[in-house]
């Protein structure tokens, strides 16, 4: 990525004289978090939905390494394919993104030093999960270039990927929450015996995670006392901040949120329901998210009763609203077999090919996939730049 500098701050409203007639959108995608090949795969399916006669298309990649990248428009390249990753391929031609200023136009500079001009982008749709994309470092980067952009600001994309964060903001708003520990790095190397007590004191089984990962990257299910230790070490490999969850008996239910138009209420969608099928994944890992589709199996509607319905969409727009999420986010409760709905967390990027949860949910609410892209683009370019 390279940027310029500029003095002063100003942006044009798309349709008030550009001299585009198309919107004109950069799919941001990639990154250096583990989860670039799922914000590939999620890319490919945007560039194929996303209606060309509306919105004219820059694909933005970020490769491992960090450098932001003009790649082909080519779904099939982006796909998950035979259980074979994909990832951002370094073409060369580094993105130039100004940072604010009279001149807004997007440049693309060559290996030999040659400057393309690209032009203004309207509005930037950040297909980014995981850490330096969904945790408010790329929000932060588009509020100074002053581009408007799909989803959450930087406070709430920040909170939201940090679990220990985030409960506390649901537990300050009276959100139900399941038992938990914390264990930072400094914790951890003061005195590993202190935070192997705190985690014991859990009922068992507990899920081990990294406190900033998405994806169910590096989460792991621990029966027995004698295995925690290990599992912490395998979880501190992807983040020194970790979360030990005591495990709720119970289903996995989850939802859709959008931000409503104006000062209206957020919208939720209909409840859906996973069900990891057959004996190879004790839980829902990574996976059977992407590579085992077989093992999974998503019901929306889920099969639930409709006062735990409205609970928990009631639930979901509380904290969709407590986060101050803007734009989308996937909701994701245990419903217990009594009947009690129990927050787990928020995603403010969730998965969004055709087939996950967020998307399908929306479709079972009525609003198809193309549409969902369409309404999150609305509700990007009505919002105004800066503090809100």
């Amino acid at each position: 990525m390279i940027t310029q500098p500029a003095s002063t701050l100003t942006a044009d409203v798309p349709g008030d004289g550009a001299a585009h007639s198309r919107i004109r959108v950069a799919l941001v995608f990639g990154g250096v978090s583990e989860e670039h090949a799922i914000s590939c795969a999620t890319a490919a399916s945007v560039l194929r939905a996303i209606d060309r006669g509306r919105y004219d298309v820059i694909p933005i990649g970020i490769t491992r390494q960090g450098r932001w990248v003009l790649v082909e428009d080519d779904p099939e390249a982006l796909d998950i394919r035979g259980g074979v990753l994909p990832e951002v391929p370094d073409t060369g031609a580094r993105v130039v993104v100004p940072l604010g200023g009279v001149d807004q136009d997007l440049r693309v500079l060559d290996d030999h030093g040659a400057v393309t001009d690209l032009g203004e982008v309207d509005v930037v749709f950040p297909l980014l999960h995981g850490p330096f994309g969904e945790d408010g470092t790329i929000q932060g980067f588009l509020e100074l270039a002053d581009i408007r952009y799909v989803g959450c600001g930087v406070l709430a994309s920040a909170a939201m990927m940090d679990k220990h964060v985030m409960k506390v903001i649901f537990a300050a708003a009276s959100l139900p929450v399941g038992p938990y520990t914390v264990i930072t790095d400094l914790d951890w190397r003061r005195d590993r015996a202190a935070c192997l007590e705190a985690a014991t004191s859990l009922q068992f089984p507990v899920f081990v995670k990294p406190a900033r990962a998405g994806s169910s990257v590096g989460v792991y299910k621990v029966d027995r006392r004698q295995d925690l230790e290990i599992a912490i070490e395998k979880a501190r490999g992807h983040d020194p901040k970790v979360l030990v969850e005591q495990g709720i008996v119970g289903r996995e239910v989850e939802c859709g949120v959008l931000q409503g138009r104006g000062s209206a209420p957020p919208r939720v969608s209909e409840c859906g329901e996973i069900a990891v099928v057959g004996d190879k994944h004790e839980f829902y890992d990574f996976e059977a998210k992407y590579l085992d589709e077989s093992s999974v199996q998503i019901q929306v509607p889920a099969q639930i009763s409709a006062a735990v319905r409205e609970e928990m969409r009631r639930i979901a727009a509380t904290a969709f609203e407590a986060a101050g999420c803007e734009g989308l986010a996937r909701v994701d409760c245990f419903v217990t077999d009594g009947g009690v709905v129990i927050l787990n967390e928020i995603n403010t990027m969730p998965g969004f090919t055709p087939f996950s949860m967020y998307p399908q949910a929306w479709a079972a609410s009525g609003l198809s996939y193309p549409a969902l892209i369409d309404e999150l683009l609305a509700l990007a370019l009505a919002r105004p730049l800066g503090l809100r």
